[in-house]
């Protein structure tokens, strides 16, 4: 089964409203099996716009993915972040067929 992916890009205007979405929001991430892969780390714009913060968070699924996102407790969550921030947010499913080389 492929695994599920939130992929976002965020811009913070309120740092410790912010600070609020974070902590709500690791109770769902917890339950649904979310990581971390990237969490706002140095990058380089090589086409297209962005926004100053990236982040891509695995999911055992997108099954889980989507489910984390509609959950109640990531609903809570996402009120604070959405009073803090503008964001872009896309769930996507992994890919698990053939490789270059394979």
């Amino acid at each position: 089964m492929a695994k599920g992916y939130w992929v976002a890009r965020v811009d913070v205007q309120d740092a410790e409203a912010y600070k609020k979405y974070v902590a709500a929001n690791a109770e769902a991430f917890k339950e649904y099996g979310a990581r971390f892969l990237v969490r706002a780390g140095q990058f380089e714009t090589v086409e297209g716009g962005s926004r100053s913060r990236n982040v891509v968070i695995e999911f055992p699924s997108y099954d889980a993915a989507l489910a984390c996102y509609r959950s109640p407790a990531y609903q809570k969550a996402m009120g604070f972040r959405q009073n803090a921030s503008e964001s872009d947010l896309v769930i996507i499913e992994g890919y698990d067929g053939p490789q270059p080389g394979d």
